[in-house]
């Protein structure tokens, strides 16, 4: 598998790995609290959850709505057989995701927020790079 194939399933990975921190609460809430199972439809008036446990869903959110862009390009490289036009910047694209990730995790005070930020933005910019390289 090509570096910038590995980068896009690893970062699906990601993803997955995120989403065991809501889903592992909830399970736990609904086996051992007798917490209704539907607690968590969407629309419904939710319960606060743990600080990390929220965080932890909208890390996961943000994974997957950049994840689209992120396999897009590195698809259309590989299809294209430009592959390695983006190869070296794919991975950096998963490092910058798992740091911004990571950030979230830890909180969300002015601080880290604009830390976040900048891996975010140190993602977008390398979607643009990727893009030029393979127009």
């Amino acid at each position: 598998m090509t570096p910038s194939l590995t980068a896009v399933a690893l970062f699906a990975g990601w993803a997955l790995l995120l989403v065991f921190i809501p889903v592992g609460y909830r399970v736990v809430a609904v086996l051992t609290k007798g917490k209704a199972a539907n607690s968590w439809t969407r629309g419904h008036q939710q319960e606060s959850e743990p600080g990390l446990v929220e965080r932890a869903g909208h890390a996961h959110l943000n994974t997957l709505e950049n994840l689209p862009v992120f396999a897009a390009l590195v698809l259309a490289g590989v299809a294209s057989g430009q592959g390695a036009a983006i190869d070296a910047l794919a991975p950096w694209v998963l490092y910058a995701r798992m740091a911004q990730s990571v950030v979230h995790l830890i909180g969300v005070n002015h601080w880290l927020v604009l830390v976040r930020a900048g891996f975010f933005a140190a993602q977008l910019i390398l979607f643009l790079v990727m893009l030029f390289r393979l127009l």
